[in-house]
């Protein structure tokens, strides 16, 4: 069950989000993580100082020679920076992995108020990879980018996750951390409905990674043949337990404990 992961996102020098989170996260669950760095950022918990962008042609073929000798059960995607990137990394699981599961984290802008994905590759995101998407795991700013509005409240995101489904993804498991309130409420939208997740807020200030932590979590269980919801609802739990038992390192939005012990609560 061990599930082969190929990660496509950018590096975070300082280990709380981006590759280093994936694979940390996908290590944690008991799969096997393979990576595809975009970008370099150089990044501590106060924020994103500066980025270096890979050569879309030499991230296209990280992907590719792992695709032909490991392989992957299933494929996720991240920071992808800029249009050029996208569509490499596009045309290559169009003509490789059409057949394998991919779940697209819309990574836009970093916690600090950095953009990590340039306006021109939001319309080729959209085009190209949200399409062949399996899961969507948007935010509540990264939704207002990719259906036009504001969404500010419950009701608001039941609208749009049924919406974004509509830009082509199979499904999206909306995120609304960013709503105010003493619980943070999720919704995962397929084509047999909508269900709410529910779950407590933790008072913290170390939640650097979540999305990214989130998003492997579910792509795990997906190359270990869990179904959508089971892997949506194990990664939740591992997710709120990283957050709790956060180490508290860093000045600012401090990394998540990857490394706790994973209860399944499926």
């Amino acid at each position: 069950m061990q599930g082969r992961v190929l990660v496509i996102a950018g590096s975070d020098s300082s280990g709380g989000a981006g590759i280093q989170a994936d694979v940390k996260t996908i290590t944690a669950l008991g799969g096997y993580a393979a990576t595809a760095i975009t970008a370099l950022t150089a990044q501590d918990t106060l924020g994103v100082h500066e980025i270096v962008a890979v050569d879309p042609a030499f991230v296209a073929r990280q992907a590719e020679l792992m695709l032909d000798d490991i392989g992957a059960d299933c494929i996720k995607t991240g920071m992808l920076h800029d249009s050029a990137i996208t569509n490499a990394i596009a045309d290559l699981l169009e003509r490789k992995a059409a057949h394998l599961p991919l779940v697209v984290d819309p990574v836009m802008v970093a916690t600090g108020g950095r953009r990590l994905l340039d306006t021109a590759a939001v319309a080729t995101l959209k085009r190209r990879l949200i399409v062949m998407a399996a899961l969507l795991t948007p935010n509540l700013p990264e939704a207002e980018v990719l259906i036009g509005h504001q969404v500010r409240s419950r009701e608001a995101m039941m609208e749009a996750a049924y919406m974004l489904p509509t830009i082509g993804c199979k499904a999206v498991l909306l995120k609304g951390g960013h709503l105010e309130g003493p619980t943070v409420v999720d919704i995962l939208a397929t084509a047999e409905g909508a269900e709410v997740f529910e779950s407590p807020r933790i008072d913290t200030r170390h939640t650097h990674g979540t999305g990214c932590t989130l998003a492997s979590a579910i792509a795990t269980g997906l190359a270990q043949g869990l179904s959508m919801r089971d892997a949506v609802v194990r990664a939740r739990a591992y997710v709120q337990a990283a957050i709790r038992t956060a180490p508290g390192f860093g000045r600012g939005q401090g990394p998540l404990n990857h490394s706790h012990p994973c209860v399944d609560s499926r």
